[in-house]
């Protein structure tokens, strides 16, 4: 007598091996990893990113290059750690311990905001125009959890007075809150989008892993304040930079203001890339992620890349250069200086 399986019966198992599969694949591809994984981004023009009123226009054009960057899951890591150009980066080198996804964007496109700033600042001086800077309050753009100012405050809060006394700037309400001691009180107000709030907050002890050896210190629980500034310049300027965040467009984004504020085209008609921080006395800082944007730049056929000095970033751009085999010429830089006078002996494309 034959042996028989009942065809509904195999049906059914044939279905739940399947369902099973498919829970496991979901859970190997949406578990989290506590890294990020990132890799070469974009390089774009900045010309349709910056407009000064006016501004003469270029034959060819400055570039800022960017990084991709996301949480790990275990596929993502898994090829990341086979592929060139995607490095894993542990959760705590790239965000604060308790810092929420809103808290990290806020500081991200506030720190590329302050990179404008001090971008603009520094092309309109070195134009000879005008500029006015004016400080209007303190930003939070972030949280610790557990400190007096969680419930509080919030991401995006703007303090402009504290103990009835206006706050222009970060130093100053850091230094007047620095005279007080845990247990202390203070009355702050606060804009919150078109409303003003007044709060009382308490002073604390930061946590041990935040206090840098020093118990004493104590606060009302903000990470990274930032100051509000208003810049005026003649003639008016508008930068777009759509969800960009982060520091390191600054020196790009000086040497494509300043070209519209002045005659001739600096770029010569050639495609000009880059990367570096730069800060109101035209010192250009090191970036994340340096190799990567190398890459960018070379598929985007940039044929000179401007990078930092400082923490190695000029060396590791050579290295990538070398080892991606582009002709592109990397070119190391301090100060803006050493942009411009590159760029002045720079021979006009044909």
């Amino acid at each position: 007598m034959k042996d028989t399986q009942n065809p509904r019966k195999i049906g059914w198992v044939n279905r739940l091996s399947l369902i099973g599969i498919i829970i496991i694949a979901l859970v190997i591809g949406l578990y989290p990893l506590p890294y990020y994984v990132t890799s070469p981004g974009s390089a774009n023009e900045l010309a349709p990113i910056i407009h000064v009123k006016g501004g003469d226009k270029e034959q060819g054009s400055f570039m800022l290059t960017t990084v991709r960057i996301g949480k790990a899951n275990i596929p993502q890591y898994l090829y990341a750690k086979v592929s060139d150009y995607r490095e894993l980066l542990p959760a705590n080198n790239v965000r604060a311990e308790d810092e929420t996804d809103e808290e990290y964007n806020q500081r991200q496109l506030q720190m590329m905001q302050d990179s404008q700033h001090a971008a603009t600042v520094v092309a309109y001086r070195k134009a000879g125009k005008k500029v006015d800077i004016i400080s209007k309050g303190v930003y939070v753009t972030g949280i610790i959890s557990g400190m007096p100012a969680e419930g509080k405050l919030k991401v995006g809060d703007e303090i402009v007075e504290l103990e009835g006394k206006p706050v222009k700037t970060t130093e100053d309400l850091l230094k007047r809150l620095a005279d007080k001691k845990a247990g202390d009180k203070v009355k702050l107000k606060v804009l919150r989008g078109k409303k003003t709030l007044n709060r009382t907050v308490a002073l604390e002890k930061f946590p041990k892993k935040l206090s840098q050896n020093n118990e004493k210190r104590a606060g009302i629980g903000i990470t990274y304040p930032v100051t509000d500034v208003e810049i005026k310049v003649d003639p008016p300027i508008n930068i777009k930079t759509s969800e960009i965040g982060g520091p390191s467009a600054g020196l790009m984004f000086s040497l494509e203001i300043l070209n519209q504020l002045t005659e001739g085209d600096m770029t010569k008609g050639h495609k000009i890339a880059g990367t570096g921080t730069i800060n109101i006395n035209e010192e250009v800082g090191p970036i994340g992620g340096i190799q990567q944007k190398i890459v960018a730049a070379d598929k985007a056929g940039a044929e000179i890349f401007f990078a930092p000095v400082s923490d190695n970033n000029y060396k590791d751009a050579v290295k990538a250069a070398k080892d991606i085999n582009t002709s592109m010429k990397i070119v190391p830089v301090k100060k803006m200086d050493d942009a411009l006078d590159y760029l002045k002996k720079l021979k006009t494309k044909k």
